[in-house]
């Protein structure tokens, strides 16, 4: 059994992990690249991981602000962020807050969005989030590279494909009765645009949460695919020819019990109120800095921008900072009164920091009571469309130009927080810069090809 409430506290923890039967536990947190570090404690031991917590090597784990002459990140549970895991008899899972010397560790990402969280509540607001994870399903071929697993599905436009879907079956049923068994609320598991990718649905819930949930899903999906044979990847683009993977985000403020976001006399007939125009063109106004943050990789833009070249003839990806009504080819979409769509997040970005960028962005754009203009019917993945986006700003087209948007941006600098040697975006903008250089180092098989005999 697996209740549908979280524990709210310590002593509720320990009631939960009896009556589930845990008898081990994932004592769980994420690195800059949101990468799911974690021990195995037995469930004995939960008394002391409640008080004393768990030692990490900072330095081994990672993207955690730490050399190897640095003490313990010591990673406390949050008893809220407990679940067992469905697929796996015994096992339960706890997020975790990272300290060091007894002080909260300012480089651990779930305590930069809760950091953040907080001052939203300060003033009495919560931002809500909905979370549309994709990723591929893969197999590895003789030569170690990757094909699509299921070697009948190869339509060009196969979004939706029923007998796909179905050929899959196994692996999406797993994951649909899991969300479910979490209490999540699954609603939806589709096939998506490109040949061995799907999406699956849940209900939404306080930012926090929902990004904790984001870290569980990855990892049941992924040990799902493990146990079948398959390698699930959350890559954002691994094959060149097909659509990316995104993790498209539904975010919402609220005042108590009353969503912010939803306003019958709309002038501009999206059912918005003036505080989400505010929040939405706080996302535009700092998007090239948030890219960083929603698309951290080098790989990400390859995904980005109008008709990449897949298969299926569009990218679903924003190539510029606009929004629209229940448009997908803009980075912020509006597909239903109260709420707001980004699409500019992509299947690697580590939602912790994602969603505190995001935060930070929107509350100064309220702050500002920031105008983004009127809302664009254009598809900007259409060609011929130069003159419709003459006038918007494009999207940094590589990790590079998102890392210096980022270091350059005040609003996402004190929304993510200082450090002991400065300011995170400081310290993540550099880590961004080695990434792409070492990318950048490297010679490719295009450059063989291309230049060789030049």
């Amino acid at each position: 059994m697996t209740t549908h409430t979280p524990p709210a506290n310590a002593e509720e923890l320990k009631r939960a992990v009896a009556r589930d039967g845990v008898e081990f536990l994932l004592v769980m947190f994420v690195n800059l690249r949101g990468k799911a570090c974690a021990k195995l404690a037995p469930a004995h031991t939960l008394d002391r991981l409640l008080t004393e917590g768990l030692g990490f090597a900072g330095n081994a784990a990672d993207g955690l602000g730490q050399t190897s002459a640095d003490p313990d990140v010591v990673a406390i549970p949050d008893p809220t962020s407990y679940v067992r895991v469905p697929i796996q008899e015994n096992l339960g899972i706890v997020q975790c807050d990272l300290y060091v010397r007894g002080e909260p560790w300012p480089y651990a990402p779930r305590g930069i969005l809760r950091r953040q969280l907080e001052r939203l509540a300060a003033q009495g607001l919560e931002l809500k989030a909905g979370a549309e994870p994709e990723y591929f399903l893969v197999r590895r071929t003789d030569d170690g590279g990757i094909r699509v697993a299921d070697e009948l599905d190869d339509a060009a436009s196969p979004c939706y494909d029923a007998h796909a879907a179905t050929r899959a079956l196994d692996h999406l049923t797993t994951i649909s009765r899991s969300v479910d068994a979490l209490g999540w609320g699954n609603y939806s598991n589709d096939h998506e645009d490109a040949n061995g990718q799907f999406e699956h649905n849940f209900g939404y819930a306080d930012a926090l949460r929902t990004a904790d949930r984001v870290v569980v899903f990855r990892h049941l999906v992924r040990l799902a695919a493990h146990r079948a044979g398959l390698i699930a990847t959350f890559m954002p683009k691994p094959f060149a020819d097909l659509t990316g993977s995104g993790l498209h985000l539904h975010l919402s403020v609220w005042e108590g019990h009353r969503p912010l976001f939803e306003a019958a006399d709309d002038p501009r007939g999206l059912g918005l109120s003036r505080q989400a125009y505010g929040f939405v063109a706080g996302v535009l106004d700092h998007a090239p800095g948030l890219m960083a943050l929603t698309c951290p990789t080098v790989n990400s833009y390859k995904r980005l921008g109008a008709r990449a070249g897949t298969l299926s003839g569009s990218s679903w990806a924003p190539g510029y900072a606009s929004y629209g009504g229940n448009n997908r080819t803009h980075m912020v979409r509006v597909p239903d009164t109260g709420r707001i769509e980004v699409r500019c997040v992509d299947s690697a970005a580590n939602p912790y920091l994602a969603l505190a960028g995001l935060a930070a962005a929107g509350a100064d754009g309220m702050a500002r009571d920031a105008d983004p203009g009127h809302p664009l019917d254009a598809d900007l993945e259409a060609t011929g469309t130069a003159a419709d986006t003459g006038s918007l700003r494009p999207l940094p087209p590589t990790l590079l130009h998102a890392a210096e948007a980022l270091a350059a941006d005040d609003v996402l600098r004190e929304g993510l927080g200082k450090t002991p040697d400065g300011y995170y975006t400081d310290y993540y903008a550099a880590e961004k810069r080695a990434e792409f250089d070492g990318y950048h180092r490297q010679v490719s098989d295009w450059e063989l090809r291309t230049y060789l005999q030049v």
